[in-house]
């Protein structure tokens, strides 16, 4: 294996001059945190007004790290990746939608998105939210109370509702597994996270008995997901069905740590980055370990953990494109690792969100804050790609 994620020619091969200058643009824009936090608090509002913005978001963040507002607007990008050996993980945007109209409507869209992406070649995975598809209060009651844990409860409107919510996620999963495309479902707050991963495993049980279908993701910035993680495998072993596990560091953190703070409980976060470091490469180490039981995703934007995923299969013998592990990165971040991965074979992919611009900006906002607040990412970024604009100004 000669792989190096400095080599910023293989990362930004798929770029024109003019993308990196913007990308560069943007970047040193979120190098200011104070800029930043101003900019996450008005654009939602200044959004709301009808101001003209929608132009300048289009240009800058949007066009970073969105793959269109349509998802026939995300084609383009998907063929361009595809030359370069990069795969897409396809993501309808829109949150924070509440309301049983909304959920079937987002029902329907994640079917459409799954109906495209089956007819696509480089389209493995789609991603979704429960959240989509369920009331927050519902998963937020479920997740406290624990007679509910087994269903079984009080409220028969509750009882009615979480059946309608367990019918969308049966729907989705059934037609992914009936076209071939897995679905990857994402983790949440931890005070809501106890009924999705319960669904999620029910869903397991029932589709991923040949193949894996669907995946449950592990937040290791939690101190209690390495062991729920191994907790889950031996259940899937239990139970005769394969394990699907997308690994990322996590999303919540100040949020999750705030409300510990002023509800008075112990925080679910790790102490620091080292544990959260630790705990997520014991995970990638366990699933190779296990990897005819579990199929991985390891989404990280960390280039050691990458790199170790990397070399434990060549470690083990095992092909660079082996099934049941998969890497993947948030378009518009982190490109030296993602192409460099695709270069050496390995199966990699951009998460590559889509929706509306209004519907997407709060998943705008947080790529925003993480390019602010994340330790170097912004920095490690904007020297790639200075050096890589540099390399073609000498070459």
């Amino acid at each position: 294996m000669n792989i190096s994620f400095d080599n910023t020619q293989n990362a930004f091969a798929y770029k024109s001059d003019k993308e990196l200058k913007s990308a560069k643009f943007l970047f040193s824009t979120m190098g200011y945190p104070w800029f930043v936090q101003l900019g996450t608090r008005l654009t939602p509002f200044i959004m709301k007004t009808g101001l003209p913005v929608h132009g300048i978001i289009r240009k800058t963040i949007f066009k970073q790290f969105v793959g269109g507002e349509t998802l026939e607007e995300t084609a383009d990008i998907g063929a361009t990746l595809g030359k370069y050996g990069v795969q897409v993980i396809l993501d309808y945007g829109v949150e924070g939608k509440e309301g049983e109209e909304s959920f079937d409507h987002a029902t329907e869209e994640f079917i459409r998105v799954i109906n495209y992406a089956a007819t696509q070649t480089n389209i493995p995975f789609i991603s979704i939210k429960v959240t989509g598809l369920a009331r927050f209060a519902l998963l937020q009651t479920l997740n406290e109370a624990p007679r509910l844990r087994s269903g079984i409860h009080d409220h028969e409107m509750e009882i009615d509702e979480w059946d309608r919510v367990r019918e969308r996620m049966y729907t989705i999963c059934e037609v992914a597994a009936e076209k071939g495309v897995g679905v990857l479902v994402d983790a949440e707050e931890s005070w809501i996270q106890d009924p999705i991963d319960r669904l999620t495993m029910e869903m397991m049980e029932l589709f991923n008995k040949e193949k894996v279908v669907v995946y449950n993701t592990i937040q290791l910035y939690r101190h209690d997901r390495l062991h729920f993680l191994k907790l889950s495998h031996q259940i899937a072993q239990q139970k005769g069905f394969l394990l699907g596990a997308k690994l990322v560091r996590g999303a919540y953190m100040e949020k999750e740590r705030n409300r510990a703070r002023e509800m008075g409980y112990p925080s679910p976060i790790q102490p620091d980055k080292e544990a959260s470091d630790r705990d997520y490469d014991l995970a990638v180490r366990y699933c190779v370990d296990h990897i005819n039981q579990i199929s991985v995703i390891v989404a990280s934007h960390n280039e050691s953990s990458n790199l170790l995923a990397a070399q434990l299969l060549d470690q083990q013998g095992l092909a660079h494109n082996h099934p049941h592990i998969h890497f993947s990165q948030l378009f518009g971040m982190s490109d030296n690792i993602t192409f460099n991965l695709a270069k050496e074979g390995f199966s990699v992919s951009k998460y590559l969100p889509f929706g509306p611009i209004r519907d997407v900006i709060p998943y705008l906002m947080r790529r925003a804050q993480e390019n602010s607040s994340v330790s170097g990412q912004t920095g490690r970024e904007l020297a790639l790609i200075k050096r890589e604009l540099s390399r073609r100004k000498s070459a």
